[in-house]
């Protein structure tokens, strides 16, 4: 299963983007052994549209756009199901052995999605607190490294 990110929002130069790409390249090499391979990350630019509705509309017009096309997704979202990390990883491995070939995990804007992009959607959230989009992408990278490591069956300190 190949897996993408995309993003709303640029990555900046820095300790947050070091830290990202370092977990990114983890998963790249734990994943390969498993059938997840990784797609790399899509950065779009945050709307300047006027107010926050048209922003989420047109952000979400790009996410559509910048997907795999027929890739199953996956939205982070304060809305969505707070999941383990066991349970991200159960998730990844029963996608992957139900023949899903490619996963698009979406971080939208400041503004969040639109409503028409997320009703509906498979959403997880890392928590009810708002969490910049820096502090995200950490967390997904090290998260989508996390499942790696525990699908090759690597002990997981909670086990």
């Amino acid at each position: 299963m190949k897996i993408g990110i995309v993003a709303v929002g640029r990555l900046k130069a820095g300790p947050e983007r070091e830290l990202a790409d370092r977990y990114l390249d983890r998963f790249s090499k734990a994943g390969s052994s498993l059938g997840l391979s990784f797609r790399g990350v899509i950065e779009l630019a945050e709307s300047r549209a006027r107010t926050a509705q048209e922003r989420r509309r047109d952000e979400a017009d790009r996410l559509r756009g910048a997907m795999a096309a027929d890739a199953t997704t996956i939205l982070l979202d304060e809305t969505g199901k707070a999941l383990s990390s066991a349970q991200f990883s159960q998730r990844l491995q029963a996608m992957r052995d139900g023949g899903t070939r490619d996963l698009d995990i979406l971080i939208g804007g400041p503004d969040g999605f639109d409503r028409a992009l997320l009703d509906g959607a498979n959403s997880i959230s890392f928590g009810r607190m708002t969490w910049p989009h820096q502090i995200v992408r950490v967390m997904l990278a090290e998260q989508l490294y996390r499942a790696a490591t525990m699908l090759s069956g690597h002990p997981y300190h909670r086990s």
